[in-house]
């Protein structure tokens, strides 16, 4: 099949893995012996059936477009290691010519293909959902303005006791917003809890965001005088859902990057995944959520390439998208993309904050840039232009492990490299890295 012309790389199938213990079991699998009565079509899936330790094989197959996993066998993963291992084995070429799917495998499919389809709107009840909106601005105002007595509480009698405090008020307060149907100020009041315990100059960080906290407060309270976009944006991050749909762009859609964090109490893993419009140029930001122990069930790795409908979101800067309809299966792709020079960075962050003035960070490739090792090893990175007489500090967000740093260093050898990531008001995220003479993105951390 078409889709099957382009394979993954052996990278790109175990990036798709739920843990190490997956990774290896699933390499383990990625070979013939196991397998048998293994296919694919046109339409971008392949099956087979793998040998385990009963007497029934297990029946496996993948939905390349997705991708989207389905396996006879008992294992909670996701993706179990049989499917890795059958991914592995397509993309070493191991699996034959286009044929028409067995019934096992053809039913699921046909399943999946009819849920993904995009849905009719049935009819609406206007008015009542006018009621329901009206009834929740005001919780949600009500929650605004009790957020802002604790904050002007606060400051008034200083930080001083915010690390004996703990963690546990600002928790009973995020509870609080949840009440007022505010999530998107619960999530920021949890992670104002986390700030005393993160090291020197807390108290300062700790200011940046009750200013900020501040501004979304405001903002709501006055949201009706603000221009629709703006307005948008700060319902978007109270937490209202949007209230129509945005811009709908068919592209061929880069993966640049894709990352998990853990929310401040631990209970939600969220994953990350940028894309990069080839056509349009436009960057995009797909999220999806997961249970602790269990990988949100969206895995695009680093590289791939998929034609498919983005429908954007109001607000957030016009980053936010969901993935919608898809028209081909993902393939590895080698091309690198465009860099810019650091200034232009820091200028594109800047034009993004004045949609969203609450955005930590932008999407942007640099390049070509060098690295350049701080005084202290691991600390005072900087990209430098290569061109050029500016630089940016290299900030590693969201507790990404340093050896990231040092991957990308080995990778330029001292010479340019271009370099996908976040830039924030604390410097530059490297996420992932092209080397000019290299033929695959390396994901760095």
């Amino acid at each position: 099949m078409t889709e099957q012309g382009v394979r993954w790389t052996t990278e790109q199938v175990l990036a798709l893995a739920p843990d190490e213990a997956s990774r290896k079991a699933g390499g383990r699998l990625g070979g013939a012996g196991p397998w048998s009565q293994t296919g694919g079509s046109a339409s971008g899936a392949v099956w087979g059936w793998c040998k385990g330790s009963g007497s029934t094989p297990y029946r496996t197959v993948v939905d390349l477009t997705g991708p989207a996993y389905k396996c006879s066998c008992p294992s909670r993963k996701f993706p179990c290691k049989h499917a890795l291992g059958l991914l592995l084995l397509w993309a070493a070429e191991g699996v034959g010519d286009p044929v028409d799917a067995p019934d096992w495998a053809g039913e699921w499919l046909t399943e999946r293909a009819a849920k993904t389809a995009r849905p009719v709107a049935g009819p609406v009840d206007e008015e009542g959902a006018r009621r329901r909106a009206l009834r929740r601005a005001e919780r949600i105002g009500a929650g605004v303005t009790e957020l802002e007595q604790r904050l002007v509480d606060l400051v008034r009698a200083g930080l001083a006791g915010q690390e004996q405090a703990g963690y546990a008020p600002w928790e009973e307060t995020a509870a609080r917003m949840v009440d007022a149907q505010a999530p998107g100020l619960a999530s920021r009041v949890r992670e104002l809890g986390t700030i005393p315990g993160c090291g020197p100059g807390w108290p300062a960080r700790m200011l940046e965001e009750f200013a900020l906290l501040h501004l979304l407060d405001r903002a709501w309270l006055g949201a009706s005088g603000l221009p629709e976009p703006l307005a948008a944006t700060v319902r978007s991050r109270v937490g209202l859902p949007s209230s129509g749909e945005g811009e709908t762009v068919r592209d061929h859609w880069l993966v640049l990057a894709q990352y998990d964090s853990a929310s401040p109490d631990g209970r939600l893993i969220t994953r990350r995944i940028w894309l990069h419009g080839l056509g349009s140029g436009r960057p995009a930001l797909v999220l999806d959520f997961g249970p602790p122990g269990r990988p949100p069930g969206s895995a695009l790795p680093v590289g791939l390439v998929l034609e498919a409908e983005a429908r954007f979101r109001p607000g957030s800067a016009g980053l936010r998208a969901d993935l919608g309809e898809r028209f081909a299966a993902a393939a590895a792709d080698t091309r690198v993309p465009a860099g810019v020079g650091t200034q232009e960075a820091l200028a594109a962050y800047g034009d993004a904050l004045r949609e969203d003035p609450w955005l930590e960070s932008w999407p942007v490739v640099l390049g070509p840039v060098i690295p350049i090792p701080g005084e202290s090893g691991d600390g005072g990175w900087q990209l430098a232009d290569a061109q050029g007489e500016f630089a940016l500090p290299v900030h590693l967000a969201g507790g990404r492990p340093r050896s990231g740093l040092w991957q990308l260093a080995a990778l330029s050898g001292g010479g340019p490299v271009t370099v996908f990531g976040e830039c924030g008001h604390r410097g530059f995220t490297p996420l992932t890295a092209w080397h000019p003479q290299g033929a695959e993105p390396v994901a760095l951390g």
